[in-house]
């Protein structure tokens, strides 16, 4: 069964032919997609051996061998361009995830979209998406375990846009939808900058940028909500 987290990575997958799932561990997404004939084949790729084999198993419980490959290896340097046609890299920070597309510039420039889930640094990862020259297609945002999971869909297509920076921390495009789960997740990041900002002293240069920083993001999030 699917986590919460998990349902909403797959429910942003559009049909398609071959998928690679980037750090699989049990290779749950390729298995669901594959056998809700959402994609008709897939890729189960890890950079640990451990994880692969796990993932080899449920794919041989299921009898999916025909149609789910494992592969060992980092990243996207696993596929040649143009091998997929989509790619999950979800579960790891946002400063790998662009280190990941950086890396393999070409493949990624060669799908038709990518699913991202950051588990942190979402905003480093938001602030190259747009810097970069991607255009974010769609997000959404889930909860689990009390836990806030942000997800981005992305294709590259040499659109450059510069957006106020509180935009690279909190998505522009949820808000647009009126997602109601962004307003409780903004809710939640207020508080914590809040008391963050009352135990900082304005002892050293550090704390001070830091505070001064702190009341942007205060500000700004108390004008979005």
């Amino acid at each position: 069964m699917l986590s919460e987290r998990l349902k909403s990575i797959v429910k942003m997958v559009d049909k398609c032919y071959k998928i690679i799932d980037v750090g699989t561990d049990h290779a749950y997404v390729p298995i669901f997609l594959v056998k809700n004939k959402i994609c008709k084949e897939a890729l189960a790729s890890d950079i640990n051996k451990g994880p692969l084999k796990k993932a080899k198993r449920n794919i041989d419980i299921e009898n999916l061998n025909d149609y789910i490959e494992c592969r060992l290896g980092g990243g996207l340097s696993v596929v040649k361009p143009g091998e997929v046609d989509v790619a999950v890299i979800a579960g790891m920070g946002g400063n790998l995830i662009r280190d990941i597309i950086e890396n393999d510039i070409d493949v990624f420039k060669e799908l038709d979209y990518a699913i991202l889930q950051p588990v942190q640094n979402v905003d480093i990862l938001r602030k190259y998406l747009y810097d970069s020259g991607f255009d974010i297609l769609d997000e959404e945002i889930c909860k689990e375990e009390g836990k806030y999971y942000e997800i981005i869909k992305v294709k590259y297509d040499e659109k450059y846009r510069h957006m106020e920076s509180i935009y690279y921390e909190i998505s522009e495009i949820l808000i647009n939808k009126k997602n109601p789960l962004i307003y409780e997740y903004m809710k939640f990041k207020l508080d914590k900058y809040e008391k963050i900002y009352n135990t900082l002293s304005e002892d050293t240069e550090n704390s001070r940028k830091r505070k001064k920083e702190l009341k942007y993001k205060i500000c700004a999030l108390k004008e979005l909500i």
